[in-house]
């Protein structure tokens, strides 16, 4: 994709949602860190039905030690790999009061030493917590990046470096957050909605779906 179309690209998504937010609900960056780490394999929306009570009793790494494994399982049972979050959930929670007075580092370095806490994790966190202008690459960033030719890659991490070099300022803090929300709700895997996307002019993928109802309209289809 060519510069000035990457730029128009962030443009219209911004023009269309100015002030993009994680779907992820948390009440400070200890929460956050928790919920972007139940996250993996899952749902926004089941991680935020499951942690709603969890946090507005348990909000900080003192708190979880004292909740224990077994609490916590109780609390989060509901979401998919639930016995391994929350081993690493606990771990991360021991480790955070061990080693960081019982604060959420700021740097990629210190938070994938943490339990449970990969490259995409710590984006999220580094990003929403500390205003850092990272690329957190889930499935649905690698869809749109290597599907719209905004950002090809074979890799999570590979897409993650294309976005860091072509992505322009003013659109870096908040691009992340963008393209999830592109793919989750237009972009889609299964059928992208193109009649309705903003950029469909300038996105590499063919043949554009076309409107429901022309689909149906189609014979054969």
């Amino acid at each position: 994709m060519k510069r000035t179309d990457v730029f128009e690209f962030y443009r219209r998504l911004a023009e269309a949602n100015p002030h993009p937010e994680t779907e992820l609900e948390s009440v400070n960056d200890f929460t956050l860190l928790v919920a972007v780490v139940l996250s993996a394999q899952a749902t926004d929306a089941g991680v935020n039905k499951a942690t709603r009570r969890l946090f507005a009793e348990v909000d900080t790494p003192e708190k979880m030690v004292a909740l224990g494994e077994a609490g916590l399982k109780e609390h989060i049972k509901t979401i998919g790999l639930f016995n391994t979050k929350a081993k690493n959930v606990i771990a991360l929670s021991e480790a955070l009061i061990a080693e960081h007075g019982g604060k959420v580092p700021a740097s990629r370095e210190a938070l994938e030493k943490l339990p449970g806490v990969g490259r995409k994790t710590a984006n999220v966190v580094m990003n929403v917590a500390f205003g850092a202008e990272t690329f957190a690459v889930d499935t649905h960033i690698f869809r749109v990046g290597n599907r719209t030719g905004l950002a090809k890659g074979k890799t999570p991490l590979a897409v993650e470096l294309v976005l860091d070099r072509v992505t322009p300022q003013p659109f870096r803090l908040h691009a992340h957050h963008w393209l999830i929300l592109h793919g989750r709700y237009v972009c889609k895997a299964r059928t992208p909605e193109c009649w309705r996307c903003p950029v469909a002019d300038l996105c590499a993928y063919k043949p554009k779906t076309p409107p429901p109802a022309a689909r149906k309209a189609a014979p054969g289809v």
